[in-house]
């Protein structure tokens, strides 16, 4: 009967262990870590930086390696947005991502829209974008 008991418990404690978990909030590195892939399944979109396009794939590396040299200095979703996904630090132009249907925004409208999905879902899978 003990042993029911305990075994009980555990369940009761690792049901209340797994509801803590998905209920937590996304952490700032996992919200830049899904801005990154956003872009980079995007389906049929462009990056567009310094006037050369470049696939989701070269994007994403592009994005991650200004975020590895950046540093502690990139600590937010914001924070990532500003100082490295919405224009380029050797140039100062705007970064820009043409999607599959022909239309382009600046990078720093579909990193805002995409930041704005991924915290009202909570999740950090991305979905396309229009």
């Amino acid at each position: 009967m003990k042993l029911f008991q305990r075994m009980r418990w555990l369940l009761l404690f690792g049901l209340l262990f797994a509801a803590a978990a998905i209920a937590a909030p996304m952490t700032e590195d996992q919200k830049i870590d899904a801005l990154i892939h956003s872009v980079e399944v995007l389906p049929g979109a462009q990056f567009i930086r310094n006037g050369s396009s470049y696939d989701g794939k070269a994007a994403a590396d592009h994005l991650r390696s200004k975020r590895r040299f950046a540093g502690s200095r990139i600590r937010t979703a914001d924070d990532f947005i500003i100082g490295i996904a919405s224009h380029s630090s050797m140039s100062g132009q705007p970064y820009q991502v043409r999607f599959g249907n022909g239309k382009t925004e600046d990078s720093a409208v579909f990193f805002r829209d995409e930041l704005r999905r991924i915290e009202a879902q909570g999740a950090p899978s991305p979905g396309p974008a229009s």
